[in-house]
Protein backbone atom coordinates (compact mmCIF):
# COMPACT_ATOMS: atom_id res chain seq x y z
CA UNK A 1 0.00 0.00 0.00
CA UNK A 2 1.37 3.45 -0.95
CA UNK A 3 1.35 5.64 1.80
CA UNK A 4 0.73 9.52 0.71
CA UNK A 5 2.12 12.18 2.73
CA UNK A 6 2.25 15.76 3.60
CA UNK A 7 5.28 17.46 4.84
CA UNK A 8 4.50 20.46 6.59
CA UNK A 9 8.19 22.24 7.26
CA UNK A 10 9.79 20.03 4.51
CA UNK A 11 12.81 22.44 4.14
CA UNK A 12 13.70 22.46 7.79
CA UNK A 13 15.62 19.89 9.66
CA UNK A 14 12.93 17.55 10.63
CA UNK A 15 11.19 17.89 6.88
CA UNK A 16 14.57 17.22 4.79
CA UNK A 17 15.94 14.45 6.79
CA UNK A 18 11.54 12.98 5.92
CA UNK A 19 12.24 13.03 2.59
CA UNK A 20 15.37 11.04 2.81
CA UNK A 21 14.08 8.33 4.50
CA UNK A 22 11.12 8.28 1.96
CA UNK A 23 14.13 8.48 -1.25
CA UNK A 24 15.11 4.96 0.63
CA UNK A 25 11.39 3.40 -0.30
CA UNK A 26 10.42 3.75 -3.54
CA UNK A 27 7.49 3.05 -4.73
CA UNK A 28 5.55 2.98 -1.06
CA UNK A 29 4.67 6.84 -0.41
CA UNK A 30 3.37 9.38 -2.43
CA UNK A 31 4.27 13.39 -1.18
CA UNK A 32 0.64 14.93 -1.85
CA UNK A 33 1.46 18.02 -0.46
CA UNK A 34 4.33 20.10 1.15
CA UNK A 35 4.96 23.48 2.88
CA UNK A 36 7.85 25.72 4.18
CA UNK A 37 7.98 29.02 6.02
CA UNK A 38 10.09 31.31 3.45
CA UNK A 39 13.07 28.68 1.75
CA UNK A 40 11.52 29.28 -2.04
CA UNK A 41 14.65 28.01 -3.79
CA UNK A 42 14.45 24.74 -1.43
CA UNK A 43 10.66 24.28 -1.92
CA UNK A 44 10.78 24.58 -5.59
CA UNK A 45 13.44 22.00 -5.79
CA UNK A 46 11.26 20.01 -3.93
CA UNK A 47 7.78 20.66 -5.83
CA UNK A 48 10.03 19.47 -8.82
CA UNK A 49 11.39 16.64 -7.76
CA UNK A 50 8.51 14.91 -5.69
CA UNK A 51 5.62 16.31 -8.10
CA UNK A 52 3.19 17.53 -4.72
CA UNK A 53 -0.32 18.39 -6.09
CA UNK A 54 0.15 21.59 -3.57
CA UNK A 55 2.81 23.62 -1.97
CA UNK A 56 2.51 26.45 0.65
CA UNK A 57 4.69 29.47 2.15
CA UNK A 58 3.92 31.44 4.83
CA UNK A 59 5.00 34.56 2.92
CA UNK A 60 2.82 35.55 0.70
CA UNK A 61 5.45 37.41 -1.74
CA UNK A 62 7.12 34.82 -2.55
CA UNK A 63 4.55 32.28 -2.56
CA UNK A 64 3.22 34.62 -5.57
CA UNK A 65 7.27 34.05 -7.22
CA UNK A 66 6.91 30.43 -6.42
CA UNK A 67 3.65 30.16 -8.51
CA UNK A 68 5.34 32.05 -11.33
CA UNK A 69 8.19 29.52 -11.42
CA UNK A 70 5.88 26.60 -11.34
CA UNK A 71 3.44 27.84 -13.69
CA UNK A 72 2.85 24.76 -16.04
CA UNK A 73 3.76 21.93 -13.55
CA UNK A 74 0.07 21.53 -12.45
CA UNK A 75 1.06 22.16 -8.87
CA UNK A 76 -1.04 24.85 -6.58
CA UNK A 77 0.40 27.26 -4.04
CA UNK A 78 -1.09 28.20 -1.20
CA UNK A 79 0.41 31.20 1.02
CA UNK A 80 -0.05 32.69 4.27
CA UNK A 81 -1.03 30.92 7.66
CA UNK A 82 -4.58 30.20 6.14
CA UNK A 83 -2.43 28.06 3.28
CA UNK A 84 -0.48 26.01 5.44
CA UNK A 85 -3.86 25.23 7.35
CA UNK A 86 -5.65 24.29 4.35
CA UNK A 87 -2.51 22.53 2.88
CA UNK A 88 -2.84 20.67 6.20
CA UNK A 89 -6.05 19.17 5.54
CA UNK A 90 -5.43 18.77 1.88
CA UNK A 91 -7.42 15.50 0.44
CA UNK A 92 -5.79 12.46 -0.58
CA UNK A 93 -3.13 12.01 2.40
CA UNK A 94 -3.21 10.02 5.21
CA UNK A 95 -0.68 11.07 7.31
CA UNK A 96 0.32 14.48 8.13
CA UNK A 97 4.32 14.78 8.89
CA UNK A 98 3.83 17.99 11.54
CA UNK A 99 7.25 19.55 11.58
CA UNK A 100 6.79 23.17 12.17
CA UNK A 101 8.51 25.23 14.40
CA UNK A 102 6.94 26.36 17.63
CA UNK A 103 3.08 28.03 18.42
CA UNK A 104 3.03 27.97 14.19
CA UNK A 105 2.12 24.00 14.51
CA UNK A 106 -1.15 24.30 16.70
CA UNK A 107 -3.88 25.37 14.21
CA UNK A 108 -2.50 23.36 11.31
CA UNK A 109 -2.19 19.93 13.57
CA UNK A 110 -5.95 20.71 14.25
CA UNK A 111 -6.78 21.42 11.16
CA UNK A 112 -5.10 18.43 9.73
CA UNK A 113 -7.29 16.19 12.64
CA UNK A 114 -10.36 17.64 11.97
CA UNK A 115 -10.23 16.59 8.27
CA UNK A 116 -9.54 12.51 9.78
CA UNK A 117 -5.76 12.69 8.96
CA UNK A 118 -3.46 10.55 11.44
CA UNK A 119 -0.61 12.73 12.34
CA UNK A 120 3.34 12.21 12.98
CA UNK A 121 4.22 14.78 15.53
CA UNK A 122 7.38 16.26 15.20
CA UNK A 123 5.91 19.74 16.81
CA UNK A 124 6.33 19.50 20.19
CA UNK A 125 4.65 22.83 21.06
CA UNK A 126 1.28 21.27 19.59
CA UNK A 127 0.71 19.84 22.73
CA UNK A 128 2.37 21.41 24.93
CA UNK A 129 -0.26 24.68 24.47
CA UNK A 130 -2.90 22.70 23.47
CA UNK A 131 -2.68 18.94 24.62
CA UNK A 132 -6.21 18.73 25.78
CA UNK A 133 -7.58 20.08 22.89
CA UNK A 134 -5.51 18.33 20.54
CA UNK A 135 -5.97 14.87 21.75
CA UNK A 136 -9.58 15.57 22.32
CA UNK A 137 -10.10 16.45 18.64
CA UNK A 138 -7.93 13.34 17.77
CA UNK A 139 -10.42 11.34 20.11
CA UNK A 140 -13.27 12.78 17.94
CA UNK A 141 -11.99 11.84 14.62
CA UNK A 142 -10.41 8.19 15.54
CA UNK A 143 -6.95 10.11 14.39
CA UNK A 144 -3.42 8.57 15.78
CA UNK A 145 -1.03 10.96 16.74
CA UNK A 146 2.72 9.15 16.29
CA UNK A 147 5.63 10.90 17.94
CA UNK A 148 8.60 11.81 16.14
CA UNK A 149 10.82 13.46 18.25
CA UNK A 150 13.42 10.66 19.51
CA UNK A 151 12.56 10.73 23.09
CA UNK A 152 8.71 10.32 22.69
CA UNK A 153 9.07 7.96 19.66
CA UNK A 154 11.11 5.39 22.17
CA UNK A 155 8.58 5.69 25.17
CA UNK A 156 5.98 4.79 22.54
CA UNK A 157 8.24 1.90 21.63
CA UNK A 158 8.91 0.63 24.98
CA UNK A 159 5.35 1.15 26.18
CA UNK A 160 4.77 -2.14 23.95
CA UNK A 161 6.26 -4.15 26.57
CA UNK A 162 3.07 -3.86 28.97
CA UNK A 163 0.23 -2.38 29.98
CA UNK A 164 -0.43 0.73 30.57
CA UNK A 165 -1.46 0.02 34.19
CA UNK A 166 1.77 -1.51 34.41
CA UNK A 167 3.65 1.24 33.92
CA UNK A 168 5.31 2.99 37.04
CA UNK A 169 7.24 5.85 35.28
CA UNK A 170 8.95 6.97 32.07
CA UNK A 171 12.24 8.71 32.13
CA UNK A 172 13.01 11.00 29.25
CA UNK A 173 16.91 11.55 28.49
CA UNK A 174 18.57 14.52 27.53
CA UNK A 175 22.30 14.70 26.42
CA UNK A 176 22.48 18.24 28.51
CA UNK A 177 23.84 20.14 25.36
CA UNK A 178 26.73 22.38 24.93
CA UNK A 179 26.85 23.86 28.66
CA UNK A 180 26.65 20.31 30.55
CA UNK A 181 28.87 21.33 33.70
CA UNK A 182 29.11 24.13 33.54
CA UNK A 183 28.34 26.86 36.50
CA UNK A 184 25.94 29.66 36.48
CA UNK A 185 29.08 32.07 36.47
CA UNK A 186 30.32 30.50 33.14
CA UNK A 187 26.74 30.90 31.49
CA UNK A 188 26.67 34.43 32.18
CA UNK A 189 28.64 34.95 28.81
CA UNK A 190 27.46 31.97 26.44
CA UNK A 191 27.28 33.29 22.71
CA UNK A 192 24.65 32.46 20.09
CA UNK A 193 27.40 30.84 18.56
CA UNK A 194 27.95 28.98 21.38
CA UNK A 195 24.92 27.72 22.19
CA UNK A 196 24.31 26.57 18.71
CA UNK A 197 26.97 24.06 18.63
CA UNK A 198 25.08 20.85 19.79
CA UNK A 199 27.74 17.91 20.58
CA UNK A 200 24.82 15.60 19.53
CA UNK A 201 21.95 16.50 17.21
CA UNK A 202 22.36 18.45 14.07
CA UNK A 203 18.44 20.58 14.57
CA UNK A 204 17.72 24.07 13.62
CA UNK A 205 18.55 27.14 15.59
CA UNK A 206 15.06 27.25 18.01
CA UNK A 207 15.52 23.75 19.39
CA UNK A 208 18.80 24.05 19.78
CA UNK A 209 19.09 26.91 21.78
CA UNK A 210 16.45 25.41 23.83
CA UNK A 211 17.96 22.27 24.07
CA UNK A 212 21.50 24.30 25.59
CA UNK A 213 18.97 25.74 28.04
CA UNK A 214 16.78 22.55 28.82
CA UNK A 215 13.82 24.44 27.88
CA UNK A 216 13.25 21.71 25.17
CA UNK A 217 13.59 18.77 27.85
CA UNK A 218 10.51 20.85 29.57
CA UNK A 219 8.51 20.67 26.63
CA UNK A 220 9.59 17.23 25.87
CA UNK A 221 7.93 16.74 29.40
CA UNK A 222 4.90 18.55 28.77
CA UNK A 223 4.15 16.44 25.83
CA UNK A 224 5.02 12.95 27.56
CA UNK A 225 2.07 14.00 30.16
CA UNK A 226 -0.38 14.63 27.52
CA UNK A 227 0.88 11.68 24.86
CA UNK A 228 1.01 8.98 27.60
CA UNK A 229 -1.22 9.52 30.02
CA UNK A 230 1.02 10.20 33.14
CA UNK A 231 1.44 12.76 35.99
CA UNK A 232 4.35 14.93 36.11
CA UNK A 233 5.73 12.92 38.98
CA UNK A 234 5.99 10.13 37.11
CA UNK A 235 7.56 11.60 34.12
CA UNK A 236 11.43 12.09 34.85
CA UNK A 237 14.54 13.16 33.73
CA UNK A 238 18.25 12.20 33.29
CA UNK A 239 21.20 13.90 31.64
CA UNK A 240 22.77 11.23 29.12
CA UNK A 241 25.53 12.78 26.90
CA UNK A 242 26.01 9.81 24.74
CA UNK A 243 22.68 10.35 23.48
CA UNK A 244 22.29 6.36 23.07
CA UNK A 245 19.36 5.43 24.81
CA UNK A 246 16.62 7.96 24.00
CA UNK A 247 14.29 7.52 27.01
CA UNK A 248 12.76 4.60 29.09
CA UNK A 249 9.96 3.44 30.78
CA UNK A 250 10.29 1.62 34.27
CA UNK A 251 7.03 -0.67 34.91
CA UNK A 252 5.87 -1.56 38.57
CA UNK A 253 8.04 -5.21 38.81
CA UNK A 254 11.03 -2.84 38.80
CA UNK A 255 11.77 -3.60 34.70
CA UNK A 256 13.40 -0.78 32.58
CA UNK A 257 12.78 -0.64 28.92
CA UNK A 258 15.14 1.13 26.94
CA UNK A 259 15.15 2.39 22.98
CA UNK A 260 18.92 3.02 22.22
CA UNK A 261 20.11 3.77 18.67
CA UNK A 262 22.93 6.45 17.50
CA UNK A 263 22.03 10.04 17.24
CA UNK A 264 19.80 10.59 13.97
CA UNK A 265 16.29 11.41 13.75
CA UNK A 266 16.28 9.08 10.25
CA UNK A 267 15.27 6.42 12.60
CA UNK A 268 12.09 7.70 14.65
CA UNK A 269 10.81 9.53 11.84
CA UNK A 270 10.87 5.76 9.20
CA UNK A 271 9.02 4.25 12.50
CA UNK A 272 6.56 6.90 12.43
CA UNK A 273 5.95 6.65 8.69
CA UNK A 274 6.03 2.63 8.89
CA UNK A 275 3.92 1.95 11.98
CA UNK A 276 2.72 -0.06 12.75
CA UNK A 277 5.44 -2.08 11.21
CA UNK A 278 9.27 -1.80 11.02
CA UNK A 279 11.03 -1.78 7.55
CA UNK A 280 14.63 -2.87 7.38
CA UNK A 281 17.11 -0.03 6.81
CA UNK A 282 20.65 0.57 5.39
CA UNK A 283 21.16 3.07 8.31
CA UNK A 284 24.35 3.17 10.44
CA UNK A 285 24.00 0.06 13.22
CA UNK A 286 24.33 0.85 16.77
CA UNK A 287 27.97 -0.80 17.76
CA UNK A 288 27.99 -0.60 22.01
CA UNK A 289 31.42 -1.87 22.00
CA UNK A 290 32.61 1.15 20.09
CA UNK A 291 30.95 3.28 22.42
CA UNK A 292 31.66 1.47 25.43
CA UNK A 293 30.67 3.57 28.47
CA UNK A 294 26.75 5.05 28.55
CA UNK A 295 26.37 7.56 31.40
CA UNK A 296 23.42 9.06 33.28
CA UNK A 297 23.40 11.96 35.94
CA UNK A 298 20.48 14.29 37.48
CA UNK A 299 19.68 17.44 36.01
CA UNK A 300 21.08 20.53 37.46
CA UNK A 301 18.19 23.35 37.93
CA UNK A 302 19.66 25.47 39.50
CA UNK A 303 21.85 26.01 36.88
CA UNK A 304 19.71 24.92 34.17
CA UNK A 305 16.15 26.66 35.75
CA UNK A 306 13.88 26.25 32.20
CA UNK A 307 13.51 22.50 32.78
CA UNK A 308 11.94 23.44 36.38
CA UNK A 309 9.64 26.19 35.26
CA UNK A 310 8.42 23.87 32.18
CA UNK A 311 7.72 21.17 35.03
CA UNK A 312 6.03 24.26 37.00
CA UNK A 313 4.11 25.09 34.11
CA UNK A 314 2.23 21.86 33.20
CA UNK A 315 1.75 20.93 36.97
CA UNK A 316 -0.31 24.62 37.17
CA UNK A 317 -2.01 23.71 33.60
CA UNK A 318 -4.70 25.96 31.60
CA UNK A 319 -2.58 28.60 29.86
CA UNK A 320 0.55 28.66 31.61
CA UNK A 321 2.29 26.50 29.06
CA UNK A 322 1.20 28.63 26.22
CA UNK A 323 2.39 31.54 28.22
CA UNK A 324 5.99 29.86 28.90
CA UNK A 325 6.09 29.04 25.10
CA UNK A 326 5.30 32.06 23.89
CA UNK A 327 7.84 34.01 26.16
CA UNK A 328 10.85 31.74 25.51
CA UNK A 329 9.74 32.01 21.85
CA UNK A 330 10.98 35.56 21.84
CA UNK A 331 13.70 35.28 24.67
CA UNK A 332 15.50 32.89 22.26
CA UNK A 333 14.49 35.58 19.00
CA UNK A 334 15.77 38.20 20.98
CA UNK A 335 18.60 35.72 22.41
CA UNK A 336 19.76 34.76 18.67
CA UNK A 337 20.12 38.41 17.47
CA UNK A 338 22.12 39.24 20.67
CA UNK A 339 19.77 41.22 22.34
CA UNK A 340 19.56 39.10 25.50
CA UNK A 341 21.89 37.37 27.52
CA UNK A 342 21.80 33.64 27.64
CA UNK A 343 21.74 33.97 31.68
CA UNK A 344 18.20 36.11 31.26
CA UNK A 345 16.22 33.89 29.62
CA UNK A 346 14.50 31.98 32.23
CA UNK A 347 14.79 35.34 34.24
CA UNK A 348 12.21 36.79 31.19
CA UNK A 349 10.14 33.49 31.24
CA UNK A 350 9.52 33.57 35.13
CA UNK A 351 8.79 37.03 35.27
CA UNK A 352 6.27 36.62 32.47
CA UNK A 353 4.94 33.65 34.03
CA UNK A 354 4.55 35.96 37.47
CA UNK A 355 2.30 38.52 35.40
CA UNK A 356 -0.25 35.93 33.48
CA UNK A 357 -3.52 35.79 34.68
CA UNK A 358 -4.32 32.20 34.32
CA UNK A 359 -7.20 30.38 32.58
CA UNK A 360 -7.60 27.39 33.93
CA UNK A 361 -9.51 25.31 30.90
CA UNK A 362 -8.88 27.62 27.82
CA UNK A 363 -10.73 27.27 24.38
CA UNK A 364 -8.57 27.92 21.62
CA UNK A 365 -9.22 31.57 21.59
CA UNK A 366 -7.93 31.24 25.00
CA UNK A 367 -4.78 30.01 24.12
CA UNK A 368 -4.30 32.07 21.21
CA UNK A 369 -5.77 35.23 23.46
CA UNK A 370 -2.37 33.98 26.11
CA UNK A 371 -0.16 33.63 23.30
CA UNK A 372 -0.98 37.37 22.01
CA UNK A 373 -0.19 38.57 25.62
CA UNK A 374 2.75 36.72 26.44
CA UNK A 375 4.83 37.73 23.40
CA UNK A 376 3.35 41.64 23.62
CA UNK A 377 4.19 41.52 27.41
CA UNK A 378 7.88 40.11 27.12
CA UNK A 379 8.89 42.10 24.46
CA UNK A 380 7.30 45.58 26.99
CA UNK A 381 9.61 43.24 29.31
CA UNK A 382 12.64 43.61 27.16
CA UNK A 383 11.92 47.32 26.44
CA UNK A 384 12.25 48.39 29.84
CA UNK A 385 15.94 46.27 30.46
CA UNK A 386 14.29 44.14 33.26
CA UNK A 387 17.31 42.35 33.54
CA UNK A 388 20.43 45.13 32.35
Amino acid sequence: MVRKITILGSTGSIGKQALQVIDQFPGRFKIVALSAKENIAELEEQARKYHPEAVALENKEKAEELSRQLRGTGIQVLSEAAGIERLASWPGSDLVLVALVGFSGLLPTLAAIESGKNIALANKEALVVGGELVLSAAANKNCSIIPVDSEHSAVFQCLHAGAKQEVKRIVLTASGGPFRGWTRDEMSGVTPEQALKHPSWDMGAKITVDSATLMNKGFEVIEAHWLFGLSYDSIGVVVHPESIVHSMVEYIDGSVMAQMGLPSMMHPIQYAFSFPHRWESTYQPLDLAGIQSLNFSNPDTDVFPCLKLAYDAGKTGGTMPTVLNAANEVAVYHFLNKQLHFADIPVLLERVMKLHQLTAFPTLEDILSADRWARKEAELLLKRNFAG
